[in-house]
């Protein structure tokens, strides 16, 4: 049966509920609103407001809260006040403090020092008022935490308590008040909260929350420029409680451009760089400013003997430094045989001690005699052949002395410290022979800092390469250590970030450096830095992303993000890039 068409009288809807707007969007899902913290969306949020100052306040307070790594809103409301009634109460209070004084007087009791010092404040302020020197305000400032706890926010407050209580400062939680609180820090722009202090300009001007470090100073070499406010850094590395510097970055970030710029500029000043080159990076740059490179492979003509020894300064002992030496080249054997065993160790120390001795150095002999008589590497191997289980030592030692070795570890030393720029090369050195190589070279160039008072940087390029074995490891940490009593700064280079750290002697060798600058890191590397350097979100994320030559400098307590600048004339010298130089080679052809 067909029905017949039945035309409704109210027009059909489509769409009984409304549609969906911007505000259902963002807003939360549900708030809890609770006397001492808001619930919103499961996440808790407490509010805070300011209400007592000291009578002088430091420049900058605010930003000591700003810098925790805590998520945080800030709301500062400054309302200004008309100047008319305020030197109206100012006068009325004036008089009110002055007739207490002089009723004091009256009575002849002593003076009461708060008073005399308000009256002070009070006269100065209505003077600077009636001058327009100043102005006054009223200031608001209100602070919402968040955390997922509520014991979280206990935690956010007691910081944020004992930092502002450290300067005299008091907030109070907006107890029964945290919708308006909130509200307050929300970007409306309504100081809803109306909690207010008197101030005037000056002590307003302290509350501005941003401040970027500042290293400039009047002595020292340019480090580049902050990139926070183009300020220029510039301030010098032994003005530090120690002179030493780790640099960390990705490959191609410009570290071994920033260390080249450095030593051109420390050079200047007068102070004599040393550095360990495991790439052969810095033969031109030692070149262009008359330095000394000398290239250390096995095949080289330049020779360092392992067994030379420092000739002990006026307040040291003889007797000190040839032990010192010894228990080093126990470590040197330990890299070069692949390790020894207890028994080995022992034999081993007892032949070195033996092999001077047999050269007449000894810690009751002179010193001054000591250069004329050093060992080789074959006295040792001759000073083994008399000792009983000392076998397997001779066997692997051979090829030190008589084998394919021979060339570099067993010649006396040919080489020559006097110069202002000196660059040992290690590149064509046998990839397995680079550790020993460095530690030798490291050792040649410590005895000779220990034997006379200079103001030195000593510059190790890669130098995972000798963290590579606990020997190696532990003689660069104690010269890290022990440098600034030397007049000395050690600047450790390397992008191995993850190598570097799993040793032992990694993270002390860090703490035992003022200067610090991470340039571009790798993503695989980046957790570890953040850990290492207590780095925040953002300034993991800039290591992520800058730009070459780019990072964040370290100097003490200040750190400012950095940018390494060269002149034309510097960079021509130091630059790395291939297609650069063979442009400029190709250039020099033409103009010769």
């Amino acid at each position: 049966m067909k029905l017949p068409f039945l035309k409704s009288k109210q027009p059909e809807r489509i769409f009984e509920s409304e549609q969906i707007t911007v505000q259902d969007i963002i807003a939360p899902s549900s708030i809890r609103v609770d006397s001492e913290y808001l619930e919103i969306s499961g996440r808790l949020a407490k509010s805070f407001f300011v209400f007592s100052y000291p009578r002088y306040l430091s420049s900058v307070w605010l930003s000591s809260a700003i810098n925790l790594d805590t998520p945080m809103d800030i709301s500062l409301f400054i309302h200004p006040v008309d100047t008319g009634n305020i030197l109206r109460q100012l006068r009325r209070r004036i008089t009110e403090v002055q007739a207490e004084i002089m009723e004091r007087e009256d009575k002849g009791l002593i003076r009461d020092p708060e008073l005399e010092i308000a009256f002070q404040d009070l006269e100065q302020l209505r003077d600077q008022l009636q001058t327009a020197q100043e102005r006054m305000f009223r200031l608001g400032i209100y602070l919402s935490v968040y955390g997922e706890r509520f014991e979280e926010l206990r935690e956010i407050e007691t910081t944020l308590r004992s930092i502002f209580e450290s300067k005299l400062i008091y907030i109070k939680p907006a107890t029964y008040q945290q919708k308006e609180g909130f509200a307050s820090c929300l970007p409306y722009g309504k100081d809803i909260l109306q909690v207010h202090t008197s101030l005037n300009t000056s002590p307003l001007s302290s509350a501005f929350p941003f401040i970027s470090f500042d290293l400039s100073s009047n002595q020292g070499i340019l480090y580049g420029v902050n990139l926070h406010n183009n300020s220029l850094i510039l301030f010098d590395r032994f003005s530090l409680p120690n002179a030493n510097e780790v640099v960390f970055a990705f490959s191609g970030a410009g570290k071994s451009y920033y260390a080249k710029l450095e030593i051109i500029r420390s050079l200047m000043t007068g102070t004599e760089v040393i550095v360990l080159d495991p790439e052969n990076e810095y033969k031109t740059l030692a070149d262009g400013v008359g330095g000394s490179f000398f290239d250390i492979s096995l095949g080289s003509e330049n020779h360092i003997n392992p067994f030379d020894l420092a000739q002990p300064r006026e307040d040291e002992n003889a007797a000190d430094v040839l032990r010192s030496n010894i228990i080093n080249l126990v470590g040197l054997m330990r890299i070069m045989l692949g390790g020894l065993t207890p028994e080995e160790d022992a034999i081993m120390d007892r032949a070195i001690t033996e092999t001077y001795a047999a050269r007449d150095i000894t810690p009751k002999s002179d010193p001054a005699t000591w250069a004329e008589k050093i060992p080789l590497m074959q006295d040792l191997e001759l000073v083994l052949q008399t000792m009983e289980r000392a076998e397997s030592l001779l066997e692997r030692l051979r090829k030190f002395t008589t084998g394919t070795y021979s060339n570099f570890f067993n010649q006396p030393t040919n080489i020559s410290l006097n110069n202002n720029l000196l660059v040992f090369g290690i590149r064509d050195m046998e990839e397995g022979l680079r550790p020993m190589a460095m530690y030798i070279i490291m050792r040649y160039i410590w005895n000779k800092i220990r034997s006379e008072l200079k103001k030195r940087i000593l510059v190790v390029d890669e130098a995972w390469w000798i963290m590579q074995t606990e020997d190696g490891a532990s003689f660069l940490y104690g010269v890290a250590k022990r440098a600034r009593k030397y007049w000395l700064g050690i600047t450790t280079i390397t992008q191995d970030v993850g190598d570097f750290m799993k040793s032992e002697y990694g993270k002390p060798i860090i703490t035992n450096s003022s200067i610090q600058l991470l340039m571009k890191q790798s993503p695989a590397t980046i957790e570890l830095v953040k850990k290492s350097f207590n780095l925040t979100e953002q300034e993991k994320e800039m290591l992520l992303s800058t730009e070459t030559g780019e990072g964040i400098f370290f100097a003490g307590q200040k750190h400012v993000a950095v940018k390494v600048v060269a002149s034309p004339l510097e960079h021509r010298i130091i630059t790395t890039n291939p297609e650069e130089i063979v442009e400029m080679k190709q250039s020099d052809k033409e103009n010769s």
